[in-house]
């Protein structure tokens, strides 16, 4: 079988970076448009191997051999990580050529952008244990380096800083859990190491290896507590906050779902990512709801979503994983690139006026119009394509408290009953997209990866709570302004904004912010 095309992307990719970085300063002549196309070949080269595998099956190729092997697989799970990757990381690097345009390292920022982006694309192919590390550590190394570009400013120095000891421990984390891996399956090859562990049963060292990849995963993930160098990275150009979803980000997500059949032999370390994924995602966005800069309030979004992936990957639905990072990339990216302009125009735009407010009434009738559409809809996919584990059944319910909260808008007192309208055909169109994109999901990574599952009592505790935790917030948000002028509501408005203080907590436990020096 012929190699992929796309293992010629990260290459196209770091020869212009090298030529980038010879020419660091302002205006280096045509390169930021060599940078550009450079991108999009990269993401052709990505197509044409998708297009490629489509046609032959997956590819892979292997340099040396034993524990050491450098292995590059280009999958169905490759093609989608790499090809998000390649598309968004073409869009940063269009954007920052006028973004970019006259600072001082203006070349040297381009080149970082692009060695950054083939370190992920290599991340995305890594086939063995050694290469999946190196790729991980490359990473690492180019995010510092976008996060002090500009080096003076004491807010991108902290961060760094933070961002240095969380990946590293993550890395660290990574490290451990491959080398007991190795160990318990006498190879470095991931998918052999995947195949051996659904045939079971699996040794203990790769138990112990499941719960640091648990750990590497939230480290990388930018999981509380250590979420504190995600939400300062605005000190560091805009283009750097857009790259961070190509991929970065959404890393420990895609360490997880390459090692899930691993990941499924340990009930414990999935149920420890149901309960720190929730919780995440319901810590993070209640404070951004809280935070007034937008870019801010996106990060802590991203906490969120974060949080969300790894409560997805816990409960097994590795395909909807899969497409929660593609989805959340593109949205989040684009906010990012595009916060500037939607700040102007709704400031040109914004006009004083009543506010449509839903009491309790409404809220309840809300919640069971959402009830309706999430069976109206499940009903009809289950009745053609068969019945939904437990997991999404789950997962599906939190659709119904997002439903909800929009039709409580629109069933609001003094609501117009054009908003009405909008809001019951807005949120009967939320909960078709997710049975369908859920569907395509499964239907593209049918036998890539593991079904869910069954779930025992202490999965269906979890979801429970879950379930329960979700519609409580659910609910509280929707009746927010009823409640939100009471002194308590005012003080644990205070608590939110300063993300429960647990970023402060995490600067004493190192010992305060230092100084980071650029490399």
């Amino acid at each position: 079988m012929p190699p992929s095309l796309a293992v010629l992307a990260p290459p196209v990719l770091l020869v212009t970076a090298l030529f980038a970085l010879v020419r660091p300063g302002r205006r280096p002549g045509a390169l930021p448009r060599l940078a550009e196309v450079a991108g999009i070949v990269a993401f052709g080269l990505i197509g044409a191997g998708a297009a490629q595998m489509a046609l032959l099956g997956p590819a892979a190729g292997t340099i040396g051999s034993g524990a050491f092997a450098l292995t590059l697989r280009f999958d169905v799970l490759s093609a989608v990580i790499m090809l998000i990757v390649g598309f968004i990381g073409w869009v940063v690097v269009r954007y920052a050529r006028s973004y970019l345009d006259g600072e001082t390292r203006e070349g040297a920022f381009h080149g970082l952008l692009l060695a950054t982006l083939a370190a992920v694309l290599v991340l995305g192919m890594a086939g063995s244990l050694a290469l999946l590390v190196a790729s991980f550590i490359a990473v690492g190394l180019g995010i510092r380096r976008l996060l002090l570009f500009y080096p003076a400013r004491p807010e991108a120095r902290c961060a760094a800083t933070k961002f240095a000891l969380v990946w590293g421990g993550g890395d660290a984390a990574l490290i451990l859990a491959t080398l007991l891996l190795w160990f318990a399956f006498g190879t470095a090859d991931i998918a052999a190491i995947n195949r051996a562990a659904a045939a079971g049963p699996v040794p203990a060292s790769a138990l112990v290896a499941t719960g640091l990849l648990v750990l590497a995963a939230l480290l990388k993930t930018a999981a509380f507590p250590v979420h504190g160098w995600l939400t300062e990275m605005m000190e560091a150009p805009t283009p750097v906050s857009a790259l961070l979803h190509a991929g970065i980000i959404n890393a420990g997500g895609v360490l997880l779902i390459r090692f899930a059949d691993v990941m499924q032999t340990s009930p414990g370390a999935m149920a420890a990512l149901v309960m720190l994924g929730g919780f995440t995602a319901l810590a993070g966005g209640l404070v951004m709801l809280t935070q007034a800069a937008v870019k801010t309030a996106l990060a802590w979004s991203t906490v969120a979503q974060m949080g969300f992936m790894l409560l997805q990957c816990g409960l097994g639905l590795w395909a909807l994983a899969l497409l929660h990072i593609v989805a959340h990339s593109l949205y989040k990216a684009h906010a990012f690139l595009g916060s500037g302009t939607a700040v102007r125009a709704v400031q040109s735009a914004r006009r004083p006026g009543p506010v449509a407010v839903p009491g309790i009434g409404a809220v309840m009738r809300a919640f069971a119009i959402a009830r309706a559409i999430y069976a109206a809809v499940a009903g009809g996919f289950w009745a053609v394509f068969g019945p939904k584990p437990a997991q999404a059944v789950a997962l599906g319910a939190i659709l119904i408290f997002g439903v909800a909260y929009l039709s409580a808008q629109g069933l609001a007192d003094t609501a117009p009953r054009a908003l009405t309208r909008r809001t019951t055909l807005a949120s009967g169109a939320a909960a078709l997209a997710y049975f369908a994109f859920h569907r395509l999901a499964e239907a593209l990574t049918a036998g890539a990866l593991p079904a869910p599952p069954a779930p025992g009592p202490l999965e269906g505790a979890l979801l429970v709570l879950v379930i329960l935790s979700f519609g409580a917030v659910a609910v509280a948000q929707a009746l927010l302004p009823h409640w939100a002028h009471h002194p308590a509501a005012a003080g644990l408005r205070v608590h939110l904004a300063n993300g429960l203080y647990l970023n402060a907590a995490l600067e004493r436990l190192i010992g305060g912010c230092r100084a980071a020096r650029p490399l």
